[in-house]
Protein backbone atom coordinates (compact mmCIF):
# COMPACT_ATOMS: atom_id res chain seq x y z
CA UNK A 1 0.00 0.00 0.00
CA UNK A 2 2.85 2.34 0.92
CA UNK A 3 4.56 1.70 -2.45
CA UNK A 4 1.31 2.42 -4.28
CA UNK A 5 0.88 5.74 -2.47
CA UNK A 6 4.45 6.71 -3.31
CA UNK A 7 3.85 5.92 -7.01
CA UNK A 8 0.69 8.04 -7.03
CA UNK A 9 2.53 10.91 -5.38
CA UNK A 10 5.33 10.70 -7.98
CA UNK A 11 2.74 10.72 -10.80
CA UNK A 12 0.98 13.73 -9.29
CA UNK A 13 4.32 15.49 -9.03
CA UNK A 14 5.03 14.85 -12.70
CA UNK A 15 1.55 16.07 -13.65
CA UNK A 16 2.10 19.29 -11.67
CA UNK A 17 5.44 19.80 -13.38
CA UNK A 18 3.89 19.19 -16.81
CA UNK A 19 1.00 21.56 -16.08
CA UNK A 20 3.38 24.27 -14.91
CA UNK A 21 5.55 23.87 -18.00
CA UNK A 22 2.51 23.96 -20.31
CA UNK A 23 1.15 27.08 -18.61
CA UNK A 24 4.53 28.78 -18.95
CA UNK A 25 4.67 27.96 -22.68
CA UNK A 26 1.14 29.31 -23.21
CA UNK A 27 1.91 32.53 -21.35
CA UNK A 28 5.13 33.10 -23.27
CA UNK A 29 3.37 32.31 -26.58
CA UNK A 30 0.45 34.62 -25.88
CA UNK A 31 2.77 37.43 -24.83
CA UNK A 32 4.86 37.01 -27.96
CA UNK A 33 1.76 36.97 -30.18
CA UNK A 34 0.46 40.12 -28.53
CA UNK A 35 3.77 41.89 -28.98
CA UNK A 36 3.75 41.06 -32.67
CA UNK A 37 0.68 43.26 -33.05
CA UNK A 38 1.86 46.14 -30.90
CA UNK A 39 4.19 48.71 -32.42
CA UNK A 40 7.06 50.37 -30.57
CA UNK A 41 4.78 53.26 -29.60
CA UNK A 42 2.32 50.83 -27.93
CA UNK A 43 -0.43 51.11 -30.55
CA UNK A 44 -2.44 47.93 -31.03
CA UNK A 45 -3.14 47.27 -34.72
CA UNK A 46 -5.92 44.94 -35.96
CA UNK A 47 -7.94 44.40 -39.13
CA UNK A 48 -11.19 44.00 -37.22
CA UNK A 49 -12.78 43.36 -33.84
CA UNK A 50 -15.99 41.43 -33.09
CA UNK A 51 -17.60 41.67 -29.64
CA UNK A 52 -20.07 38.91 -28.76
CA UNK A 53 -22.64 38.68 -25.97
CA UNK A 54 -22.98 35.94 -23.34
CA UNK A 55 -24.79 33.77 -25.91
CA UNK A 56 -22.05 34.11 -28.52
CA UNK A 57 -24.02 36.43 -30.79
CA UNK A 58 -22.13 39.19 -32.62
CA UNK A 59 -23.13 42.53 -31.10
CA UNK A 60 -20.39 45.05 -31.95
CA UNK A 61 -18.33 45.09 -35.16
CA UNK A 62 -15.30 47.36 -35.55
CA UNK A 63 -13.13 47.57 -38.64
CA UNK A 64 -12.22 49.29 -41.90
CA UNK A 65 -14.43 47.87 -43.24
CA UNK A 66 -16.25 46.08 -40.42
CA UNK A 67 -15.92 42.27 -40.27
CA UNK A 68 -18.70 39.99 -41.51
CA UNK A 69 -21.18 38.66 -38.95
CA UNK A 70 -23.29 35.56 -39.52
CA UNK A 71 -26.00 36.97 -37.22
CA UNK A 72 -26.41 40.24 -39.17
CA UNK A 73 -29.82 40.59 -40.86
CA UNK A 74 -28.65 42.99 -43.61
CA UNK A 75 -26.19 40.51 -45.11
CA UNK A 76 -28.56 37.51 -45.04
CA UNK A 77 -30.71 37.75 -48.19
CA UNK A 78 -33.19 35.14 -46.96
CA UNK A 79 -33.88 37.16 -43.79
CA UNK A 80 -33.96 40.41 -45.79
CA UNK A 81 -36.63 38.98 -48.10
CA UNK A 82 -38.71 37.87 -45.13
CA UNK A 83 -38.29 41.06 -43.07
CA UNK A 84 -38.54 43.87 -45.64
CA UNK A 85 -39.52 42.76 -49.14
CA UNK A 86 -43.21 42.39 -48.25
CA UNK A 87 -43.62 46.18 -48.15
CA UNK A 88 -43.14 46.34 -51.93
CA UNK A 89 -44.63 44.60 -55.01
CA UNK A 90 -43.42 41.02 -55.28
CA UNK A 91 -39.90 40.71 -56.65
CA UNK A 92 -39.20 44.45 -56.85
CA UNK A 93 -37.35 44.92 -53.54
CA UNK A 94 -35.01 41.94 -53.90
CA UNK A 95 -34.13 43.04 -57.43
CA UNK A 96 -32.49 46.21 -56.12
CA UNK A 97 -31.43 45.25 -52.59
CA UNK A 98 -28.20 43.43 -53.62
CA UNK A 99 -26.86 46.79 -54.92
CA UNK A 100 -27.22 48.46 -51.49
CA UNK A 101 -24.11 49.20 -49.47
CA UNK A 102 -23.89 47.23 -46.19
CA UNK A 103 -20.27 47.91 -45.25
CA UNK A 104 -18.85 50.79 -43.20
CA UNK A 105 -15.44 51.83 -41.95
CA UNK A 106 -16.10 52.37 -38.28
CA UNK A 107 -18.33 50.71 -35.68
CA UNK A 108 -21.69 48.93 -35.94
CA UNK A 109 -23.87 47.91 -32.98
CA UNK A 110 -26.30 45.02 -33.57
CA UNK A 111 -29.20 43.98 -31.36
CA UNK A 112 -29.69 40.37 -30.25
CA UNK A 113 -31.54 39.58 -33.50
CA UNK A 114 -28.77 40.91 -35.74
CA UNK A 115 -30.54 44.16 -36.66
CA UNK A 116 -28.33 47.22 -37.26
CA UNK A 117 -29.12 49.69 -34.45
CA UNK A 118 -26.25 52.21 -34.29
CA UNK A 119 -23.59 52.97 -36.92
CA UNK A 120 -20.66 55.36 -36.57
CA UNK A 121 -18.14 55.82 -39.33
CA UNK A 122 -17.16 56.70 -42.87
CA UNK A 123 -19.06 55.62 -46.02
CA UNK A 124 -22.15 54.67 -44.00
CA UNK A 125 -24.45 51.81 -45.10
CA UNK A 126 -27.38 52.66 -47.37
CA UNK A 127 -30.85 52.81 -45.78
CA UNK A 128 -32.78 49.58 -46.31
CA UNK A 129 -35.24 51.47 -48.53
CA UNK A 130 -32.80 52.67 -51.18
CA UNK A 131 -29.30 53.84 -52.02
CA UNK A 132 -27.85 57.12 -50.78
CA UNK A 133 -27.27 59.83 -53.36
CA UNK A 134 -23.71 60.33 -52.12
CA UNK A 135 -21.00 59.28 -49.69
CA UNK A 136 -21.96 59.86 -46.06
CA UNK A 137 -19.87 60.12 -42.88
CA UNK A 138 -21.50 60.39 -39.47
CA UNK A 139 -23.87 58.60 -37.09
CA UNK A 140 -27.03 56.58 -37.81
CA UNK A 141 -29.71 55.26 -35.45
CA UNK A 142 -32.16 52.56 -36.61
CA UNK A 143 -35.34 51.21 -35.03
CA UNK A 144 -35.82 47.59 -33.97
CA UNK A 145 -36.91 46.67 -37.52
CA UNK A 146 -33.74 48.09 -39.09
CA UNK A 147 -35.28 51.26 -40.54
CA UNK A 148 -33.29 54.48 -40.22
CA UNK A 149 -34.91 56.86 -37.70
CA UNK A 150 -32.24 59.46 -37.02
CA UNK A 151 -28.82 60.51 -38.19
CA UNK A 152 -26.24 63.24 -38.20
CA UNK A 153 -23.72 63.40 -40.99
CA UNK A 154 -21.86 65.04 -43.80
CA UNK A 155 -23.19 63.89 -47.17
CA UNK A 156 -21.10 64.60 -50.28
CA UNK A 157 -23.04 64.78 -53.55
CA UNK A 158 -21.19 65.56 -56.79
CA UNK A 159 -18.38 67.24 -54.87
CA UNK A 160 -20.68 69.39 -52.75
CA UNK A 161 -21.28 68.87 -49.04
CA UNK A 162 -24.52 68.75 -47.09
CA UNK A 163 -24.47 68.81 -43.29
CA UNK A 164 -27.71 67.23 -42.08
CA UNK A 165 -29.30 66.38 -38.75
CA UNK A 166 -32.38 64.29 -39.50
CA UNK A 167 -35.34 62.68 -37.74
CA UNK A 168 -37.10 60.09 -39.91
CA UNK A 169 -40.62 58.66 -40.04
CA UNK A 170 -41.53 55.02 -39.48
CA UNK A 171 -41.27 54.57 -43.25
CA UNK A 172 -37.60 55.57 -43.23
CA UNK A 173 -38.24 58.88 -45.00
CA UNK A 174 -37.23 62.28 -43.61
CA UNK A 175 -39.73 63.93 -41.27
CA UNK A 176 -37.72 66.76 -39.76
CA UNK A 177 -34.20 67.87 -40.66
CA UNK A 178 -31.77 70.72 -40.15
CA UNK A 179 -29.56 71.35 -43.17
CA UNK A 180 -26.57 73.43 -44.22
CA UNK A 181 -25.75 72.88 -47.90
CA UNK A 182 -22.84 74.18 -49.96
CA UNK A 183 -25.39 75.58 -52.44
CA UNK A 184 -26.20 78.18 -49.80
CA UNK A 185 -29.37 76.65 -48.37
CA UNK A 186 -29.59 76.86 -44.58
CA UNK A 187 -32.71 75.94 -42.69
CA UNK A 188 -35.20 73.40 -41.37
CA UNK A 189 -37.29 70.96 -43.44
CA UNK A 190 -40.57 69.43 -42.27
CA UNK A 191 -42.26 66.75 -44.38
CA UNK A 192 -45.50 64.76 -44.18
CA UNK A 193 -47.48 62.56 -46.56
CA UNK A 194 -48.74 65.51 -48.66
CA UNK A 195 -46.95 68.38 -46.96
CA UNK A 196 -43.51 69.97 -47.17
CA UNK A 197 -42.31 73.01 -45.30
CA UNK A 198 -39.02 74.89 -45.20
CA UNK A 199 -37.94 77.66 -42.88
CA UNK A 200 -34.64 79.34 -43.73
CA UNK A 201 -32.86 80.84 -46.69
CA UNK A 202 -31.59 79.70 -50.09
CA UNK A 203 -30.06 81.41 -53.16
CA UNK A 204 -31.73 81.37 -56.58
CA UNK A 205 -29.31 78.72 -57.85
CA UNK A 206 -30.57 76.31 -55.18
CA UNK A 207 -34.02 76.05 -56.85
CA UNK A 208 -35.68 75.38 -53.53
CA UNK A 209 -38.95 73.62 -54.20
CA UNK A 210 -39.07 74.97 -57.74
CA UNK A 211 -39.13 78.59 -56.59
CA UNK A 212 -36.15 79.48 -58.80
CA UNK A 213 -35.34 82.75 -56.99
CA UNK A 214 -33.57 83.80 -53.79
CA UNK A 215 -35.66 82.94 -50.77
CA UNK A 216 -35.71 83.76 -47.06
CA UNK A 217 -38.67 82.94 -44.85
CA UNK A 218 -41.24 80.15 -44.67
CA UNK A 219 -42.14 78.04 -47.72
CA UNK A 220 -45.06 75.61 -47.62
CA UNK A 221 -45.99 72.98 -50.24
CA UNK A 222 -49.35 71.29 -49.77
CA UNK A 223 -50.63 69.28 -52.67
CA UNK A 224 -50.22 71.49 -55.75
CA UNK A 225 -50.21 74.71 -53.75
CA UNK A 226 -47.07 76.62 -52.81
CA UNK A 227 -47.25 79.38 -50.22
CA UNK A 228 -44.44 81.72 -49.29
CA UNK A 229 -44.21 83.82 -46.15
CA UNK A 230 -41.33 86.28 -46.22
CA UNK A 231 -40.28 89.22 -44.03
Amino acid sequence: MQDRLERIERQLGLLRLYASFTSLVLIVGATAAFRLHVSDDQILRARGIVIVDSNGRERILIGAPIPDAKNRLRTNLTRVDSAWAGRYPRGVYMKYYPTYRNAVSGMLVLDEYGVDRVVVGDSLPDPNIGRRIGSDVGVLINDSHGFERSGYGLLTVKGRNRVVLGLDTDQGTEGLSLVVIDSGRVGMHVAGRDFFGFFGSAPAADSLGGVGEPFAGLLVHQGERIKKFTP
